[in-house]
């Protein structure tokens, strides 16, 4: 092909406007979907903490004031239920993605030195739940097993370990039980 057909071919080709809109379409659409998609999976993981938080200090309420204790309930799965009846939207694999820990200090000192679980390799069996009694110190935490839809997000929002897809979403509530009878 000489170099004149090549440049005529190369001008005709800048100077047409059909399929315009097409391109500029196809070049700002990725960003743009990858944008709504993050902002969307950021808000659920967002909203699944937030539900957690509130479902937490709502069940925690219950063993604060002696409710729970008195009630006959004190297993670990009792609480863990009592839990997921606050997470309305997330109710139905609530139960198989929680996890509770309930423990009994002696000072909030002794607390402080309690940290979160590492969510990498974190095991749902080694969690304690000790029946806290009157005017004791209590530390509860829940942690819920969330699931990333959006593969292009894991490496920000995966926290139990590269290629896994999920985050592990904690909640606490410390306080000192009242002195029930």
């Amino acid at each position: 092909m000489s170099r004149f057909v090549f440049h005529r071919l190369l001008s005709r080709f800048a100077r047409a406007r059909e399929g315009t809109t097409a391109i500029e379409f196809a070049i700002i659409a990725t960003p743009f979907l990858m944008l709504m998609f993050g902002i969307i999976e950021l808000g659920m993981v967002f909203m699944v903490s937030t539900t957690l938080q509130n479902a937490t200090d709502n069940a925690a309420r219950k063993i604060r004031t002696g409710e729970f204790q008195t009630s006959g309930a004190s297993a670990k799965t009792d609480f863990a239920a009592l839990v997921c009846l606050n997470m309305n939207w997330l109710q139905a694999n609530c139960p198989a993605k929680l996890s509770i820990d309930v423990q009994v200090f002696p000072t909030f000192a002794a607390l402080s030195g309690s940290g979160p679980a590492n969510p990498v390799g974190f095991n749902p069996n080694n969690t304690n739940y000790s029946v806290p009694q009157a005017s004791q110190i209590v530390l509860v935490r829940a942690y819920y097993d969330w699931s990333i839809f959006t593969p292009l997000l894991n490496a920000a929002l995966v926290n139990e370990g590269s290629g896994s897809g999920r985050r592990l979403i904690g909640a606490a509530a410390a306080f000192q039980t009242e002195p029930y009878q």
